[in-house]
């Protein structure tokens, strides 16, 4: 061993020196320089830092750098994130998305175009006139569809989801609900004055009755018993005058 390369090193390093820092790993370990300043020093990490990606060997594991325009990379051909400005597709980074695509700004990748899709129309809803249905010849009936996919910014934008039309109806008088309004009223008083004519005669009945059974009580009550008439024959029977 060199005298300047010492085995008892921190922080992962197999071998290191004073000057150069760590000059081999422990096992599963990835050597990478690191530049401070003017000068290189070797670190042993658990994995690669951003823009570098590991490669293993039987000797030694170390960090790569990835292409200048890769932030991160599974390979030096494979980016799995770019840099600002540009676009990842398929492992690489590109100014411009290819034909067909469309930059997505927010995750910086390029993706497929996604066009407007709309559902079926629902049936035409009932011919109307200023929200009424009646006392109209020509009126207007609608009908709907919902938007089931929104288009991405290159997509093709999304149809009208309302239709009109004009249409005919069998014209017919509408009832004034006013006038509605006041036969409901009348057949309501109505209805609750029989009832209460209804039940102020049935409790007149009642009280009659209570009264006429109350004056029968009272009549049993204050006239005297009539007494048993006498037996007729009783009085006309024949006297004994044999003494």
């Amino acid at each position: 061993v060199h005298p300047n390369v010492s085995q008892g090193c921190q922080g992962g390093c197999a071998t290191c020196s004073d000057y150069n820092g760590c000059l081999s790993c422990k096992p599963r370990l990835f050597f990478v320089l690191e530049r401070i300043g003017m000068k290189q020093i070797g670190v042993c990490l658990s994995s690669c830092p951003s823009g570098y990606y590991g490669t293993r060997y039987p000797d030694i594991n170390k960090c790569a750098k990835c292409k200048a325009d890769c932030d991160t990379c599974f390979t030096r051909n494979f980016c799995t994130k770019c840099k600002s400005g540009f676009y990842l597709y398929s492992g690489k980074c590109l100014e411009k998305c290819p034909d067909g695509l469309e930059a997505n700004n927010h995750t910086m990748e390029c993706t497929s175009i996604v066009h407007c899709e709309a559902s079926e129309w629902s049936p035409w809803s009932p011919c109307t006139k200023k929200g009424k249905t009646c006392g109209f010849k020509r009126g207007t009936e609608v009908r709907v569809r919902e938007i089931v996919q929104h288009p991405s910014a290159k997509g093709n934008p999304c149809p009208a989801t309302s239709e009109s039309r004009k249409c005919i109806v069998q014209r017919k008088r509408c009832q004034k609900e006013g006038k509605g309004k006041k036969n409901r009223d009348e057949k309501r008083k109505k209805s609750n004055k029989d009832e209460s004519k209804e039940t102020r005669q049935e409790s007149k009945g009642r009280a009659a009755r209570r009264q006429n059974r109350e004056q029968r009580e009272n009549n049993n009550k204050t006239q005297p018993k009539k007494r048993k008439a006498p037996n007729k024959e009783q009085d006309l029977a024949p006297v004994d005058t044999a003494h």
